[in-house]
């Protein structure tokens, strides 16, 4: 199983933007995970298509843009023009998911699909066969540094067994409160594309933090 690191831009120091993206991706990180925010889906607001497009010239690291906002359809042709590789929307913001995973396609992005702890991952299933990547949020959308919900990862050992029973191909992300010390739950659990921010921007040393999160993937991707 291979597994991907995804660092949370929430945690960044902005002053220092250009120089950690450097060191995130010269260490060994392939995605960038990017929370845009409309204050109205979630209750607050981060940064939208113009940071985006300004950070693609930056980093050619994998953007993985997930959309908290209403009505994502409006918006995907513009995520996509600005740099997004994968865009994920939120099952709860939209009337017609299937009609924005063919839109996401369509754009050239490969296409993921979320839900809120909430709301019970039986919801995603007529959509699993048709989306690249399942995010499973560990925390309540909107805010970073939060801690890990436990009690989601049933969600994520059941989208790996619906995975394998069906033959289906998406990767499974998870995002909220994983650090190195709890990464392994959700390892064990079948996810093998991990968010973290306070864990990998939030220390003074990128490299080492994302060291340790490699470290320890090693060991599932030799399994």
């Amino acid at each position: 199983m291979k597994c991907y690191l995804s660092p949370s831009m929430l945690a960044i120091d902005f002053s220092r933007i250009g120089q950690v993206l450097q060191e995130a991706e010269k260490a060994g990180t392939p995605y960038l995970h990017l929370d845009v925010m409309d204050g109205v889906f979630v209750p607050n607001i981060s940064f939208g298509i113009p940071v985006i497009q300004s950070l693609r010239k930056a980093t050619d690291m994998v953007f993985d843009v997930h959309l908290m906002i209403v009505e994502p359809e409006r918006y995907i042709e513009a995520f996509r023009k600005a740099g997004a590789d994968i865009i994920t929307f939120h099952i709860e913001a939209t009337k017609n998911p299937a009609d924005v995973i063919t839109q996401i396609k369509q754009s050239g992005a490969k296409a993921a699909i979320t839900l809120k702890p909430g709301t019970p991952v039986t919801d995603l299933l007529p959509y699993l066969e048709m989306v690249d990547m399942v995010l499973v949020m560990t925390v309540e959308p909107g805010f970073g540094g939060q801690s890990f919900m436990a009690d989601q990862v049933s969600k994520i050992e059941q989208l790996a067994k619906w995975k394998q029973e069906h033959g289906w191909q998406y990767d499974i992300e998870v995002d909220g409160g994983i650090t190195k010390d709890n990464v392994r739950i959700v390892l064990n659990a079948g996810a093998n594309v991990i968010v973290a921010g306070s864990a990998v921007f939030g220390k003074n040393n990128v490299t080492e933090a994302v060291d340790g999160f490699l470290d320890i993937f090693k060991e599932y991707e030799a399994k």
